[in-house]
């Protein structure tokens, strides 16, 4: 019986014996096999996981550059913008809790608390203010929230201990000085000095400087691969700053740290990478005629509407140009926007009130609008009759003030008679009489360029037509973009039958043709274009591509590129006008150039618009022989018809004006418009010379002070 007992009793034992070992065996193995798996199989992952956790990379900021206009007068540079910061982990305390039923900050020490109240004094935001939830901290920005210190240092503190947080920004430099003197009396309260754009002629070049903004979210992604940090970093948002913004940008530094599991910056692991600044700019505007521009547009628009309070003139454009290089000397678009308003932020409210304002002050009016370019168009068909042969120039065409042409869709319609009018009939009930090419252009005369550009009875037996009208539009500037370096150029409009079919579902009509020719009906251009097709006038053919640009420099100031002025197409030698024959059919590879004698026989009739022309009383007197182009432009746009003023037979009208002097070695072209500003000889051709005489009167100014004279 004992026997028995003492060999099951040894048996039970046994077992549980080799139960344990199983299970510890299976322990070890199981710990074995993990710890080949982490630090042998896995181990690289799990050491780059380690490396990451223990280092950070920090992006050092770079400067933007600056840019000037060509006598060196800052148009956008950086400023020091002064911002107070709270490091909790630096504070004399804990910077408490949250009372999960309320909200409220609790259980601050009471040290914390007489720094609360101390920097609140000095800096006007309230020491506790507002509650804190799930909400709070999700909206949570920095300076732009409605929370007291207490609050903000808790949400800093629950982030990142180590990392500075913002307390309120832009304190004025005083203020600063001050906190950094009681720097030892106030732990962890710090000064952040951080640049921002400051815009000197503000409102004055803010359409040709732009603004900056915030990396959105479409680009964080290219930035963030550029070493910008979204949130931080800012970018052109329009004008220069946008067109150049890599050119002005430069790029961030790096310092990569050793962190402890605070986030609290160790040591560097690596040498620090020192930030590139950005390259500076010099602009090819002079802010003196830039102002001077202005001024002239604003007080002639605002004399007009003293004399007329109907007529409300609230937008306008000045561009001046120096035709020989393309460099823009000044660049108006009337009304503007002040751009340092968003230096730091942009206000959402200001921004709503520039898009929605009908006069569209964020619209660069001199190469985003389109407009109806009038009798300033004219300057096209001019060389077009010329070079093709439509007249010589004696020919004479007889102006009675009115003709009656038959309306026509296809070769074979009956046509319906409908009546054409000179501008001067409208006020003495004649013509012009008898016009030769000078004439007619001197006189604008609408008559004359009808017959010319549609063809007339026996006496023009064929006009130039809407093709042949399209080539030289085309090869003097208009129909396409000029390349100058803004954002938002627009093409403008020649029309064809081809594009009035597609785009309108009509037919083209003889009528068509002949309001073409005068700049009207589907016609439109910008300002720039205008100008840039004078400026080929006077500069005998060349076309230079506009520019403001007059230099690039780097940080230690070598110029990385130079003024290059980039000749587009020499007209008189450069095939680039469309054969046509006379049923209107391009002629396959045959291309054609414009004769110089007919470029300086328009110059003359430009010259006679100032002698003996429609703008002969706007230049009497100055001093300095010039010549140029008025223009009257009718239009019926939404605004216009909105106020019921699109009347048949008397609609509105802008105002045009294109010119250039010296008439015989131009330095500067100027093109003037203004909305809604009924005749271009009253109306922009003043504007225009004033803009003439600034630009001499500084170029005497300038040559007087190189020499030493008063």
């Amino acid at each position: 019986m004992n026997n028995g007992k003492h060999e099951t009793k040894s048996a039970f034992q046994t077992w549980r014996m080799y139960v344990f070992y199983v299970v510890v065996a299976g322990i070890f193995g199981f710990f074995a096999v993990r710890l080949f798996s982490l630090q042998v199989a896995q181990g690289s992952y799990y050491l780059s996981r380690a490396d990451q956790n223990r280092t950070t990379v920090i992006s050092v900021p770079t400067q933007r550059g600056i840019i000037t206009d060509r006598n060196g007068y800052v148009l956008a540079r950086n400023v020091a913008s002064y911002n107070v910061t709270i490091t909790p982990a630096s504070l004399p305390g804990l910077p408490g809790d949250v009372d999960i039923a309320t909200g409220a900050i609790i259980n601050i020490p009471g040290p914390v608390q007489e720094l609360y109240r101390t920097l609140s004094a000095r800096i006007g935001l309230p020491g506790d203010q507002g509650l804190i939830n799930d909400t709070t901290v999700k909206a949570f920005k920095p300076c732009d929230n409605d929370l007291g210190i207490a609050q903000i240092v808790y949400i800093g503190d629950s982030l990142a201990p180590y990392d500075p947080v913002r307390i309120k920004c832009n304190i004025d430099q005083q203020t600063a000085m001050i906190l950094q003197e009681k720097a030892a009396d106030l732990p962890g309260v710090g000064v952040e000095i951080e640049p921002v754009r400051d815009y000197p002629t503000g409102s004055l070049t803010s359409d040709v400087i732009g603004f900056l903004g915030p990396i959105t979210a479409e680009l964080e992604q290219k930035y963030s691969d550029l070493g910008f940090v979204p949130n931080r970093d800012k970018v052109g948002f329009a004008g220069i700053e946008l067109s150049e913004n890599d050119r002005l940008i430069g790029k961030n530094g790096q310092r990569v740290v050793e962190v402890d599991v605070a986030g609290q910056a160790l040591r560097n692991l690596e040498p620090p990478v020192a930030p590139v600044p950005g390259d500076n700019i010099k602009l090819t505007i002079d802010t003196r005629l830039q102002a001077a521009a202005q001024t002239a547009l604003t007080t002639s628009m605002a004399s007009w509407n003293r004399r007329s309070p109907d007529l409300g003139l609230t937008n306008g454009v000045v561009i001046a140009m120096n035709p020989k290089t393309g460099e823009i000397l000044a660049m108006v678009s009337y009304p503007s926007y002040e751009n340092n308003r968003f230096a730091r932020q942009i206000p959402s409210y200001y921004y709503n009130q520039l898009e929605n304002d009908p006069q569209k002050p964020l619209l660069n009016q001199a190469i985003s609008a389109e407009f109806a370019p009038g009798s300033v168009f004219k300057l096209s068909a001019a060389l077009g009759i010329l070079n093709e042969g439509v007249i010589t120039p004696d020919t004479i065409i007889t102006d009675p003030g009115k003709i009656t042409v038959m309306q026509k869709f296809t070769a074979n319609d009956p046509g319906t008679p409908r009546d054409y009018v000179c501008w001067i009939y409208k006020s003495t009930g004649a013509g012009h009489g008898q016009v030769n090419f000078i004439k007619g252009v001197a006189q604008s005369c609408d008559v004359f360029f009808y017959k010319v550009g549609g063809g007339y009875q026996d006496e023009v037996k064929q006009g130039l037509g809407i093709w042949r009208l399209g080539e030289y539009a085309k090869a003097i500037g208009y129909n396409a973009p000029t390349g100058i370096e803004l954002p938002g150029e627009v093409s403008g409009l020649i029309p064809d039958p081809n594009w009035k079919r597609i785009n309108q579902g009509e037919t083209w009509s003889t009528g068509d043709t002949y309001i073409s020719t005068i700049g009207q009906g589907y016609v439109l251009a910008t300002p720039l274009q205008v100008l840039v097709s004078a400026a080929t006038v006077a500069n005998d053919g060349k076309m230079m591509k506009p520019t403001l640009i007059e230099e690039i420099t780097d940080a230690n100031g070598k110029v990385v590129q130079p003024l290059t002025p980039t000749l587009v197409r020499d007209i008189t030698k450069d095939p680039v006008i469309q054969a046509y024959d006379a049923n209107s059919l391009a002629i396959p590879n045959v291309f054609k150039t414009v004769d110089p004698k007919w470029v300086a026989l328009l110059k003359q009739g430009m010259r006679e618009v100032v002698v003996n022309g429609t703008a002969t009383s706007e230049f009497e007197g100055m001093t300095i022989n010039t010549a140029g182009k008025t223009g009257t432009a009718e239009y019926c746009d939404d605004i216009a018809n909105q106020k019921g003023k699109c009347k048949q037979g008397a609609w509105p009208a802008h105002a045009w004006y294109v010119g250039y002097a010296p008439y015989d070695n131009p330095e500067i072209a100027v093109v003037a418009f203004v909305y809604n500003g009924l005749e271009g000889s009253t109306v922009a051709a003043p504007i225009v010379r004033q803009v003439m005489e600034s630009y001499f009167e500084l170029k005497s100014i300038d040559a007087a002070s190189k020499t030493g004279n008063p």
